[in-house]
């Protein structure tokens, strides 16, 4: 059996994450495990700065002045590991997964270091402002790991800058 494929993601995985994940496995019997941040511990301002420049200017405003409630992340957590498990289901040597608690990047580096994963990946949707500082998951992983963290982005063949 291969080395186990930790995956961090902060949307649901969907069929083109599938195809994508397909292609990464090229057919192996690696295991996969899914990981999904309770908390996605967003920066206001960097949020607010990300939203602008994608041009969405409600989304912005509205997210500047939304409070966020523990249990309804955790639930959208378990909805999005949930639907993540589907979208992955009968590749590789098994799929699973559970919702991680505190910061996203500790988990995975945690979970990547206890299981002696092979590779980590980290699919998010483009965050331009972390994207372009390299303060995004993928990146901070790949520094605290010492090894390649591919970064892809969510329901999209393109592959980030990390």
């Amino acid at each position: 059996m291969s080395d186990p494929i930790v995956i961090l993601t902060e949307e649901p995985l969907g069929a083109d994450d599938r195809v994508n994940i397909e292609t990464l496995i090229a057919g192996g019997d690696a295991p996969l495990l899914i990981l999904v941040p309770a908390n996605t511990e967003r920066h206001l301002v960097v949020d607010f700065l990300e939203n602008l420049s994608m041009l969405e200017i409600a989304k912005a405003f509205r997210e500047l002045t939304a409070h966020s409630d523990p249990a309804e992340e955790r639930a959208e957590a378990a909805d999005t590991l949930a639907a993540s498990l589907a979208a992955l289901a009968g590749l590789g040597g098994g799929v699973s997964g559970e919702v991680v608690e505190g910061r996203a990047v500790d988990g995975l580096v945690a979970k990547v270091k206890e299981l002696s994963a092979g590779q980590a990946v980290v699919i998010t949707r483009p965050h331009a402002v972390a994207d372009t500082f390299h303060t995004d998951w993928a990146t901070k992983a790949q520094d605290k790991l010492g090894l390649p963290v591919l970064h892809l982005y969510a329901g999209s063949g393109f592959i980030g800058d990390s």
